[in-house]
């Protein structure tokens, strides 16, 4: 970035966690810093207070808001295409978000995973591997740390593991990932970026401005992976849980083959789900480009536990299995999470609607399903896109949903949570709703006649 952060008058535009970083970053590079935001300081929890402590004003977001400054830095949940920044970008001031705001700084080489789906449980198993080998690693970005919080500890022998979303990467410049990672992209987050091409470039902008020296890791079987071939300098090579791979890793039968020679049989990999297989090999590909060895890639994957709140499971009570997927967001990560069970499913949908097409669940939940329970702001939209497929039932709340299962399951059922929606119309965040659900489940007393 070209501009000189010492003395720059900067706009902080978000003040969440990575708001909050990138404040903090910009204050020890001299910048002159002011913060902003759509709510009052009082209604952003620890804003006062973080406001106060670093003696920065703050402005409530209104047209006015963002003249008069050298740099503007978003927050991913802001939207890059307020009018507002295109006026500010037709003054000549740059807007950048928090990870571009972080690049020029960070040392060591990046890793960076991008994707609709899997993509914390592959970020959290790259660095458990690079870790596992006894490399110098550190993870964040959209998980755990933001980008900027990082650079003070990242380190020139090191790698940064991190988790890209498409709000992030759309507003990256010169952002570089050593060896990037496109594991799928499917409908999400359409009410942000209007349109699924969109949504689809944002993620593509990692691999565009890679190198001829980068590895860029991709879906043979997604075709809008496959796409982002033809607009990368990187080499380019590829994983597939369908069929062999001329360069990369793949799936064959029950065995993973990686450059060509056995890693491991699939029954090995500890995390459930068919997508957990697609995860494990586009994550050994990029731990074999960051130097370990086939057989320190397997022991690793072997002691590797699922992340918190994608397809954890809770507890097997009354018989039943419950398990807390809070983070399917989209419709493809719910339709994941129903794949990985054969049957005897009682799933738990809803919350804030992100403008996604519920009918695709029809058919899995059909084969699948003893019935749909409906929670939140979007059950309406998907009773009528579900409608005559499976038994809905109309739970309104999480705790009812959670009642009225484990009150009709049986012995060998599942309650799944894998909403298919944000959460932001009932709770704080989906680790909040699953932290809920847990709670829940925690709280259920054995019956005492079980069928």
């Amino acid at each position: 970035m070209s501009i000189q952060l010492r003395d720059a008058k900067v706009l902080v535009v978000g003040l969440k966690k990575s708001g909050m970083a990138s404040a903090e970053f910009l204050l020890r590079h001299g910048a002159v810093v002011s913060l902003t935001d759509l709510k009052d300081l009082a209604e952003l929890p620890g804003g006062p207070e973080f406001a106060s402590r670093l003696g920065l004003p703050f402005r409530l977001q209104n047209a006015e808001t963002f003249e008069g400054y050298d740099l503007i830095v978003l927050s991913p949940d802001v939207p890059a295409d307020l009018p507002q920044l295109a006026a500010a970008r037709g003054r000549g001031t740059p807007v950048i978000g928090e990870v571009e705001l972080a690049a020029p700084f960070l040392q060591g080489r990046t890793i960076g995973i991008t994707g609709s789906n899997g993509k914390t449980t592959t970020t959290s198993l790259i660095g458990h591997i690079l870790q596992h080998a006894g490399l110098t690693v550190q993870v964040g970005g959209n998980i755990g740390t933001p980008v900027t919080a990082m650079v003070n500890t990242s380190r020139a022998d090191g790698w940064n593991v991190l988790e890209l979303s498409s709000f992030q990467l759309e507003t990256i410049v010169e952002f570089r990932a050593h060896i990037g990672l496109a594991l799928n992209v499917t409908q999400n987050h359409l009410d942000r970026h209007h349109t699924f091409e969109r949504y689809a470039a944002a993620k593509g902008r990692l691999f565009e401005t890679m190198q001829a020296d980068d590895i860029a890791i991709l879906n043979a079987d997604d075709p809008v992976c496959v796409g982002y071939a033809a607009h990368t300098k990187a080499r380019v090579e590829w994983f597939s849980g369908r069929h062999k791979v001329e360069s990369g890793a793949s799936l064959c039968a029950d065995k993973l083959i990686l450059h060509g020679k056995l890693l491991m049989q699939a029954g090995e990999i500890p995390i459930r789900g068919r997508h957990n297989v697609e995860n494990v090999l586009a994550a050994s590909l990029a731990a074999a480009h960051a130097g370990v060895d086939r057989a320190t890639i397997a022991a690793a994957v072997r002691t590797f536990q699922a992340v918190e709140h994608r397809l954890e499971f809770v507890r097997t009570v009354g018989g039943i299995d419950f398990y807390n997927d809070s983070k399917a967001t989209s419709v493809d990560a719910t339709l994941k999470a129903v794949d990985a069970f054969p049957g005897g499913l009682w799933v738990i949908l809803g919350g804030k609607d992100k403008g996604l097409d519920y009918s695709l669940l029809r058919e899995p939940l059909a084969e699948r399903a003893h019935a749909a329970l409906l929670i939140g702001a979007a059950a309406r939209k998907i009773a009528s896109a579900l409608a005559g497929a499976v038994p809905l039932v109309e739970s309104k709340t999480l705790e009812a949903a959670v009642a009225y299962a484990f009150e009709h399951g049986k012995p060998g059922d599942t309650v799944l949570l894998a909403p298919a929606c944000a959460s932001f119309d009932q709770f704080k965040s989906f680790e909040h709703r699953g932290e809920v659900f847990k709670g829940l489940v925690r709280d259920l007393k054995e019956k005492e006649n079980v069928r």
